[in-house]
């Protein structure tokens, strides 16, 4: 009788682990598909990848591509919107299951999570008014004790002011009216993406991307993806490659930037 009570306990033990197992080990693609949602998480503050407009709903170059990975998956998007400080907290928290809105690729992020494929290169460069463009030409010529730079707190253009700019001033600012500042000479250099220096040129008359074509760090941009997930991944990557052999992402890009010819 006890031979057999024990053997029973061990069935019920191995019973539960092996479910406790399975459920750990489901797929986001399994899961976002009998839930009938994808969470997306999102700044909503970065053009022209991602911004909250006033009415609460969000626009730009991945918020059309979310809507896209969402249709084909069957569902619907959820946002969930995050900051740059806590966008990485909330991927690991399991607060949603994919990261979408100009993410760049560093090894510090790749350490916690999974990128997609490659969506574009891009790369640092300085964003400035269009009268000072020849003072700002270098970072020999931005690392001075009389620059102020601004910037975003908690991201790579923070993280390449601190790494690179050590003697210039630093200010962090919403990347929502940062630009503004630059206009309103409360600062001189924002060191941004190439893609966000140029749709900010186009969109605010008195602002220069300063060359555009020469980064002052190379960059990548990815969507982030939970560690581990393996079979998300390899969905999402193919999904996005059928999204540029089709063209569908280069009609979205087309619709937000246009980026200049190279020199």
């Amino acid at each position: 009788m006890t031979i057999l009570k024990s053997t029973m306990i061990l069935c019920g033990a191995l019973t539960l682990a092996t479910a406790v197992q399975a459920q750990e080990s489901t797929s986001h693609l399994d899961s976002i598909q009998q839930q009938g949602q994808l969470r997306v998480c999102t700044t909503g503050d970065y053009k022209p990848y991602t911004f909250k407009r006033t009415d609460g709903d969000f626009e730009g170059i991945d918020i059309a591509m979310a809507r896209s990975l969402a249709d084909s998956l069957g569902v619907k998007v959820e946002w969930v919107q995050t900051t740059w400080k806590t966008l990485m907290p909330d991927m690991q928290a399991g607060k949603c299951d994919i990261g979408m809105g100009g993410i760049s690729v560093t090894l510090e992020r790749q350490k916690k999570a999974y990128f997609s494929n490659t969506l574009d290169t891009d790369g640092k460069i300085p964003l400035v008014r269009c009268a000072d463009v020849s003072k700002y030409q270098s970072v020999e010529q931005i690392n001075q004790s009389n620059v102020r730079l601004v910037e975003p707190a908690g991201g790579t253009n923070e993280a390449f002011v601190h790494a690179f700019l050590p003697k210039a001033q630093l200010a962090l600012h919403d990347n929502v009216t940062i630009f503004q500042q630059l206009l309103d000479n409360q600062a001189d250099v924002m060191i941004t993406d190439a893609s966000e220096a140029l749709y900010q040129q186009k969109l605010k008359p008195g602002l220069c991307a300063v060359n555009p074509h020469q980064f002052m760090q190379y960059g990548e941009k990815a969507y982030l993806l939970p560690r581990d997930d393996i079979s998300w991944k390899l969905y999402v990557d193919q999904w996005l490659h059928l999204s540029k052999a089709t063209g569908k992402y280069q009609q979205t890009l087309s619709e937000w930037i246009a980026v200049p010819t190279a020199q």
